[in-house]
């Protein structure tokens, strides 16, 4: 018998009729003799739904005010769930993220768990029920209740089966697992087997936005083994767990992009103690998120000093950049809002000289230039014009061995498409 949290995203529980489907798969669990706890997501589009209805009556609202309105959400998909499971004869308790006892500090928006009571969840386990949890969701010290951010249901789960020592986190979506690339860009990526917290972490950082990022990285300092798979059918997905040998032999892992990104240059900036220090500090304090930084070789007393950050911070981002060239009496500043980052990751590239070389050779081979270069000793990102992006994510894929030998044949098919075809045997 096996301990399992599952966690079901939005659009595993966009309808009813889904939502009867996930009470068909946790019932399927624990009738195979497992006992089973849901972490589950609003239904469909709906947090999107009460965002732009919260800006409909106020253009800034209150973060305390916007995250009891969209906690709501995921208790609307905890209790049609619990409802489901008990009308197909067994016991199920829904509990939002107090009940479940998931304590997070006081950041509004954006908070972290602090601690987890999972007594309540535990006890009923005990007494025969299919606990349901909101995601997405805790209270703080004062009672009020604070959201975890875009995604904050992954680390929900991911906590949950910390807190009740789960065997596994398997977390559902509308894909089958972690591929060496997105196959709607590289129809000839693979899907992995299993892959290391680190590459993961790399990955999710980088783009792919099949795990999030901080759930893995929760996952990865309590050694909470994640599956990601497909909630549209039964196939084995992809294993994130702590790394194995065999997992070294491959160099690179997966490649990822993010065309969510923007690059800024402050240019002619004097070359002088503590104007870095200025302009990233600036930064920090607006909360916006560096991801890379280049600073050219000085000449005349002067340089340029280019940066990347999410396309979400580009008006605090700018704001800073003109008060910082300004202050410091720099020439001017540009930006540059049609760049991609692509990224290869692999544990691999610690011990293998030359990838570098190789990616830089293929991209010259293809006529796409680059823009900006970042390395860490297992990932080296760069920035391209976002028009080759995906040029530039095939041809790495193919230069490194990651391609299939065929196409990836799901990649256009909707989740009522697949499960048309798993209705009819497949």
């Amino acid at each position: 018998m096996s301990l399992i949290v599952a966690k079901f995203g939005g659009t595993s529980v966009a309808t009813p009729e889904r939502i009867k489907r996930v009470a068909d798969r946790l019932i399927a669990m624990k009738e195979a003799g497992n006992q089973v706890v849901a972490v589950v997501s609003a239904m469909g589009s709906t947090t999107d739904q009460l965002v732009a209805m919260a800006n409909a009556v106020n253009e800034n609202p209150p973060t305390r005010e916007l995250d009891r309105l969209l906690g709501t959400g995921e208790q609307v998909s905890m209790t049609l769930l619990s409802m489901a499971i008990e009308a197909k004869g067994h016991k199920s308790m829904s509990f939002s993220g107090r009940q479940a006892g998931i304590l997070t500090d006081g950041t509004h928006a954006k908070a972290k768990i602090v601690s987890i009571d999972s007594k309540r969840i535990l006890d009923a386990l005990d007494d025969g029920f299919i606990p349901v949890v909101a995601g997405f969701q805790g209270i703080d010290k004062n009672g009020d209740m604070t959201t975890l951010g875009r995604g904050g249901s992954d680390t929900t789960a991911v906590a949950v089966a910390w807190g009740i020592n789960a065997d596994v986190c398997e977390i559902y979506s509308d894909v089958d697992g972690v591929y060496t690339a997105d196959p709607r860009v590289c129809p000839r990526a693979r899907k992995l087997s299993s892959i290391s917290y680190d590459d993961m972490l790399e990955l999710s950082g980088a783009g792919t936005g099949v795990l999030n990022m901080r759930a893995v990285e929760f996952a990865r300092k309590f050694n909470v083994v994640i599956h990601s798979r497909s909630a549209f059918s039964d196939a084995e997905g992809t294993y994130v767990k702590e790394a194995l040998p065999m997992m070294e032999e491959a160099v690179i892992t997966g490649i990822a992009y993010d065309v969510s990104q923007i690059k800024l240059t402050v240019r002619g900036v004097p070359d002088m103690e503590g104007v870095a220090a200025k302009m990233f500090g600036m930064l920090a304090e607006q909360g916006v998120n560096v991801n890379m930084i280049i600073q050219n070789v000085s000449e005349d007393g002067h340089t340029d000093i280019s940066f990347t950050c999410p396309s979400a911070d580009t008006d605090k981002a700018r704001e800073t950049v003109e008060q910082i060239t300004s202050e410091v009496k720099a020439r001017d500043w540009t930006l540059s809002d049609d760049i991609a980052m692509v990224s290869l990751v692999g544990t691999g590239m610690k011990s293998a000289p030359g990838v570098a070389a190789k990616a830089f050779a293929t991209m010259a081979a293809n006529d796409i230039n680059i823009l900006a270069i970042s390395t860490s000793p297992i990932r080296l990102s760069i920035v391209v014009n976002r028009s080759q992006s995906s040029a530039a994510v095939c041809a790495l894929h193919n230069a490194f061995g990651l391609d299939s030998d065929s196409d990836f044949e799901e990649t256009q098919l909707s989740a009522e498409e697949i499960l048309a075809k798993m209705a009819k045997g497949r």
